[in-house]
């Protein structure tokens, strides 16, 4: 019986994963990541998010690494990674839809200055406004047009929003204005009222919403991240707002997570912090989609979504 090692979660959350597991892979054992039961050479498989260096190089018969959310780069990070193997980044269909889901309640949190309603009810405070502008005035620009960001463009089209797009390579998407490469990337934020991060992280897109790139965005744009921590630099953007350049900010991911009690972003008037749950699926829905990836490695077929250590993405 192949064995899968499972780390997502915590040892708390095996039994839901073996319940899981048992409805769409019977015959494969889920143990967890520290079961000293389980011997190096009969882990088949594993699930994780930020395994330590050097564990995957010392599973001598591992055949396929999942990793348990939309990045691996928590799983790329270890010199000694075995990258002759499969990397499976986690794509079931109900992440995109809870991707698009989270774009769309975070255009329309900025839109509707939804942080300032926030807080004047905790205050308990009443204060009239007039939110400046309707969806159909303010266009939202997403970097990174993959499965995420095409799903995102779509949801944001049917709630109004003008939608445009910027990536690496050449994308045509249904009435979405693309923009590709550096040459192209001031065009692309010099009218993006809303611009939304969805890239890899990568060299390249390493700190890139910093100030140089903010400063190109119409003053009082509003920012959305859920790609990657390592893509913002978290004290540009608390200068931008303090300075009117962004109107606000929702920021789904941090460079140190879970975010510290002393970060600023905590307590800013003009940032909605939330926990890395943007596209998060359920264990349901992950134990799925690894069974039926697992499926088509046994029977010979290519796998999908794979990681391409050469591209970095």
């Amino acid at each position: 019986m192949p064995t899968i090692l499972v780390k997502s979660g915590g040892e708390a959350a095996m039994p839901e994963w073996q319940r899981h597991f048992a409805e769409f892979a019977p015959d494969l054992a889920v143990r967890w990541w520290d079961d000293g039961a389980v011997a190096p050479d009969a882990v088949d498989y594993v699930l994780a998010w930020d395994p330590e260096a050097g564990r995957l190089g010392g599973l001598p018969n591992l055949k396929v690494i999942f990793g348990s959310g939309a990045g691996v780069d928590g799983i790329t990070a270890d010199p000694a990674l075995p990258r002759h193997l499969p990397l499976v980044r986690m794509a079931p269909e109900g992440a995109t839809q809870r991707m698009g889901e989270f774009v769309c309640w975070a255009a329309l949190s900025l839109l509707k200055d939804a942080r300032r309603m926030a807080l004047n009810q905790a205050l308990a405070q009443w204060q009239d406004f007039e939110p400046e502008r309707t969806a159909a005035e303010t266009p939202v620009g997403i970097m990174g047009l993959g499965n995420m960001g095409s799903r995102a463009c779509a949801m944001l089209q049917g709630l109004g929003f003008p939608v445009r797009g910027w990536s690496r390579t050449r994308k045509d998407l249904p009435g979405v204005r693309c923009f590709t490469g550096a040459a192209e990337l001031d065009d692309f934020l010099s009218e993006t009222r809303i611009l939304v991060c969805l890239l890899p992280a990568t060299v390249e897109t390493n700190g890139i919403l910093a100030a140089p790139l903010l400063a190109k965005l119409p003053r009082g744009a509003g920012l959305v991240n859920a790609g990657r921590g390592s893509h913002q630099k978290i004290e540009d953007i608390i200068a931008a707002l303090d300075a009117g350049q962004l109107s606000g900010a929702v920021l789904d991911v941090f460079e140190k997570e879970p975010l510290p009690a002393g970060s600023p972003a905590w307590a800013h008037p003009k940032i909605t912090v939330t926990p890395h749950v943007a596209s998060l699926p359920s264990r349901r829905e992950r134990a799925q989609y690894v069974a039926r990836v697992i499926a088509d490695f046994t029977a010979g077929r290519p796998l999908a979504n794979l990681y391409d250590h050469a591209r970095g993405y």
